[in-house]
This record gives C-alpha cells, structure tokens and sequence, in this order.
C-alpha cells in the first residue's frame, strides 16, 4: 500500500512541477475532442492536431524554462 502511495505522489508531483506545460497539454487534448467528437474534422486531421500541438507545447514549455533559468 506504502507503494502505491509513493507512485501516485510522484504522479502528482510531475504534473504539478510544471503547471503551463499541464495546462497546455490539456487544452490541446480537449480543443481535439472537442473536434474530432462531432465529425468536425476528420480523425486523421486529428491526430495531426494533437501531434504537432503537443509538440508546440512542449517546445513552448522548453522555451519558457531556458528563459525562467538564463534570468536567474
């Protein structure tokens, strides 16, 4: 039991060290649903969305932490 809750505290702690990057990638997903869900675009396009916005996030929170650590 003293196992799962050490898992699910790292879980937590890795979503919680880089809230933007959290946030960010959450938005990408739901504005994909949200898309794809209806018919509005067709699930490869799609799948597209969520690849190449996940990888603008990424780049974005990467970007964001060189700028917070160069200030320091």
């Amino acid at each position: 039991m003293n196992i799962l809750r050490e898992v699910a505290g790292e879980l937590l702690k890795m979503f919680i060290g880089d809230a933007w990057l959290t946030v960010g990638i959450l938005t990408v997903v739901s504005l994909t649903g949200l898309l794809t869900g209806p018919g509005a675009v067709p699930p490869l396009v799609g799948g597209a969305i969520l690849f190449l916005g996940c990888i603008a996030v990424l780049v974005a929170s990467v970007l964001l932490a060189r700028r917070r650590h160069r200030d320091r």
